[in-house]
């Protein structure tokens, strides 16, 4: 299996990806600049954190209108796996390959901390060694993590299941507090249609070994990994 981890002008969170994907996948990966155009040659393409461009305008605003862009949509329709992170679950929701928006967190303040998730499905590409219902405990880093999307797309979202991570407490319950961003209906992660990307706020490759304090994010890309055979 190879990956491809694409990095445009401010990406930070590229080390940190590879490292994840080459040490808990045991799989070739390659990084991926953002002029490419050809995405053919891999099995998992990850779109990491950071601030691509600057976060001028809006966090990923104008990476969506980089040449590996057309690229990724081809790979998408071709059924390719892709995952974004915090910054590519920001660039995804500007292209438009995943529903909703994003806004300034409810505070205006960048959030640097740990986050309870519960997973919603685990019958995904992305979760399948999870449980439906599972706690993780998984970093976030973020001004601009407050999901948003108008009543009929979020009952469609909601109704075709697409919502595969929420912010909860440590014991799995939605509250105001254990919201940290201010995101509707407490989302942190959520796919596509037809499931073969993921939008998700936590950094996982920050929870995917016990030397950097947690494991909880592992899982992700072990299940990546089975899915991909």
């Amino acid at each position: 299996m190879k990956a491809g981890v694409i990095v445009f002008p401010g990406t930070n969170c590229d080390r940190d990806t590879y490292n994840a994907i080459k040490c808990v996948m045991d799989a070739r990966v390659d990084y991926v600049w953002y002029e490419n155009k050809s995405l053919h040659h891999y099995q998992l393409i990850v779109i990491p954190g950071g601030f691509s461009y600057g976060d001028y305008l809006r966090a990923g605003a104008l990476a969506r209108f980089s040449p590996i862009m057309d690229a990724l949509r081809s790979y998408v329709d071709r059924g390719g796996l892709v995952i974004g992170i915090c910054n590519g679950f920001q660039i995804l929701l500007e292209s438009l390959m995943l529903p909703g928006a994003m806004q300034r967190n409810k505070t205006l303040k960048f959030v640097c901390d740990d986050a309870f998730i519960r997973i919603e499905r685990d019958d995904t590409a992305f979760t399948m060694l999870y449980k439906k219902g599972d706690i993780l405990k998984i970093p976030i880093a973020h001004a601009e993590g407050n999901y948003y999307a108008p009543p009929d797309l979020l009952d469609r979202i909601e109704h075709k299941k697409q919502i595969i991570l929420r912010y909860v407490d440590q014991n799995g319950k939605r509250s105001e507090p254990s919201n940290p961003n201010g995101s509707i209906n407490a989302i942190a992660g959520l796919c596509n249609d037809k499931g073969n990307i993921l939008g998700m706020m936590p950094h996982p490759e920050r929870a995917s070994d016990g030397l950097i304090g947690s494991e909880d994010g592992k899982r992700i890309f072990l299940s990546i990994k089975k899915a991909l055979g």
